[in-house]
């Protein structure tokens, strides 16, 4: 084979011997492809931001993606492409636009329906999502199809924990759905402060931080959680959205959960 004596032999030497380095690649391969099957929605980063979180190892992204591609792990989940926005016909007027800056909680919340099947029933996920740190303040899932009370029910929660910062003036954005642009479900919220703000006709980009979030629920919530019991349908949802706020990391708080980056902002 054309293969010199000694470098057949250290080769040999290596495979029953391997080095410390070696066995501690291997190890971590290991661990990568065990989160890899409880998360297969995700890739490389927000699995090692997944095992920093749980085991307090620290490795980096580039040592993070070796792990994988040896392993061959790749994120399991499509996600919403990029469409060129439409006309901008307002119902409110889109203050995300003019570039709001937000700083802390309860300054912008951000809302929009998602819709899925289990086993053939259709569902409707309603969320409000806190926009400074990602966190899901309220949810209500409905299975009739166009049910208003999900809109109305998530959003008296989300006035209730208004009431605890009755000094910010909070921006609610949403889309132009019906029920978002009803005289019910806007005239009580200059009461407390809430101002809405709305995405331009047909441009879900204009919601890209709901549109993303709701991408990754349909995809973890079946890739990762492995939801298709209806008879427990409400429970494992509330599972979900406590392992979203409390658990799950997120790239764009630097890898922090939504309930860890809250606290940090409580200490400082």
């Amino acid at each position: 084979m054309d293969i010199s004596r000694s470098s057949f032999y250290y080769w040999k030497s290596r495979l029953s011997n391997p080095s410390a380095r070696t066995k501690t690649f291997i190890s971590n391969i290991l661990l990568f492809r065990e989160y890899h099957e409880k998360y297969p929605s995700h890739g490389y980063r927000w699995l090692n931001a997944k095992i920093r979180l749980d085991t307090g190892l620290t490795v980096a992204d580039v040592y993070a993606h070796k792990c994988c591609k040896t392993a061959g792990i790749k994120s399991k989940s499509k996600h919403y492409k990029y469409r060129k926005p439409a006309s901008p016909f307002k119902v409110y007027p889109n203050l995300l636009l003019s570039e709001l800056n937000v700083t802390g909680p309860m300054q912008c919340i951000v809302s929009d329906m998602t819709a899925f099947y289990v086993k053939g029933i259709y569902y409707e996920l309603t969320i409000y999502m806190d926009l400074w740190n990602n966190e899901i303040l309220s949810h209500s899932l409905s299975s009739k199809r166009g049910d208003r009370m999900t809109y109305i029910s998530g959003l008296e929660d989300v006035v209730e924990i208004k009431k605890r910062y009755p000094e910010f003036k909070t921006v609610l954005h949403s889309d132009q759905g019906s029920v978002y642009t009803s005289k019910a479900f806007n005239e009580l919220l200059p009461a407390y402060n809430i101002v809405r703000s709305m995405s331009r006709a047909g441009t879900p980009t204009d919601n890209g931080a709901m549109e993303a979030i709701n991408s990754w629920i349909k995809a973890e919530i079946f890739t990762d959680f492995h939801i298709t019991d209806n008879d427990k349908i409400q429970e494992d949802i509330s599972e979900y959205i406590k392992f979203f706020n409390e658990e799950r990391p997120a790239y764009s708080l630097n890898y922090l959960t939504p309930k860890q980056y809250g606290e940090q902002y409580e200490q400082v």
